[in-house]
């Protein structure tokens, strides 16, 4: 899902110029070393953009292939945009049948069951069908209107991350029949990950790289500094900023409800679907982050904090020792609630 995460770090006059709902104030910053280089594109329907320490001074081209294979193929295999992804297909499949997938497709299927199994369902990579009758993703059903509670019955047998199963051991997964994927709270998280595992295979052993606002950080800045990420509690700069993130072999990803929703009748509908009940979540969270060595669990855990709420989540994130950061809206005005981890972490 499109997300108004945590971003990259820019110089102050950049970043205000970039985001200036979130811009800091003009603090003085030294130039970037020469050997820190940027490379940016588009894929998977956002932004993404990956800093490099360059001392070798090698070619960026080298580096911009590795990125752009790695998005494409996490679109051929996981966008529910594409008729002919991996994941279109696997949802056309007979009911009853098995089927190989790709490592990185089986991977996140894997990662997204293990995360609904431990959060009681509140992630479920099943939910595509609610998606799409609450009026979000491609396949999304009419207009903007809440459905009918027979609507949401209909639907509901048609969801549930039990209906699936794996052979981890030939990369297989059981096709129940009518079972719709839906990766969106997860795959741009892997493709982070994909990216940077890549680069450090090809010989960068040193950068950021962010897909869709998704981060995840190795190594250091050419100057010895470790990489700082600015976070975001809300896209309309009404909550108070979080301070900036440092992050060593760390990924962080947030979730929020200022962009995919739609009003109708007062009620606020974010895409951001419960599966369990059918309907969006209806909590006072403006956005929720998580920090996690992968950003595929980062991306993951932000779905399940935002659906599992305030309360619950926040003790789902102490049990688990989770370092996640809730911006909340209350009569008295924006407030940020972290976790021991989080707090642990400034």
């Amino acid at each position: 899902m499109l997300r108004y995460q945590a971003r990259l770090t820019l110089p102050a006059a950049g970043y205000a110029a970039a985001y200036p709902a979130y811009a800091p104030g003009a603090v003085p910053r030294r130039p970037d070393p020469h050997t820190l280089h940027t490379l940016a594109g588009r894929s998977m329907g956002t932004a993404w953009r990956v800093r490099l320490g360059n001392p070798g001074m090698r070619p960026l081209d080298e580096a911009r292939q590795v990125v752009e294979e790695c998005l494409a193929r996490v679109v051929r295999q996981m966008s529910h945009w594409e008729p002919d992804s991996d994941l279109a297909r696997f949802g056309r499949a007979p009911a009853g049948t098995w089927h190989v997938l790709a490592p990185e497709f089986f991977r996140v299927l894997q990662a997204a069951l293990s995360w609904a199994r431990d959060s009681g369902g509140a992630l479920d990579p099943t939910v595509a069908p609610l998606v799409a009758l609450w009026g979000f993703g491609p396949h999304a059903a009419g207009p903007h209107q809440p459905p009918s509670a027979p609507a949401i019955a209909a639907t509901l047998p048609r969801v549930g991350h039990a209906r699936l199963a794996l052979r981890p051991g030939t990369r297989e997964a059981w096709q129940p029949g009518g079972a719709q994927l839906d990766f969106s709270g997860i795959a741009k998280g892997f493709a982070v990950d994909l990216v940077l595992e890549s680069l450090r295979q090809a010989g960068w052993h040193d950068g950021l790289v962010e897909v869709g606002g998704e981060l995840r950080a190795t190594g250091q800045r050419p100057d010895g500094q470790p990489w700082r990420v600015a976070v975001a509690a809300s896209a309309d700069g009404a909550a108070p900023a979080p301070a900036p993130l440092v992050l060593r072999e760390q990924a962080v990803a947030t979730s929020g409800d200022h962009w995919h929703a739609w009003e109708h009748g007062g009620r606020r509908c974010a895409h951001t679907i419960d599966p369990r009940t059918g309907q969006p979540v209806a909590y006072a969270l403006t956005a929720v982050t998580a920090v996690h060595p992968e950003c595929m669990h980062a991306d993951a855990l932000t779905t399940v904090l935002t659906v599992l709420g305030p309360d619950e989540g926040m003790a789902f994130a102490e049990a688990r020792d989770v370092a996640a950061l809730f911006s909340l809206r209350t009569p008295a005005g924006p407030r940020l609630a972290a976790s021991a981890a989080y707090r642990a972490l400034s």
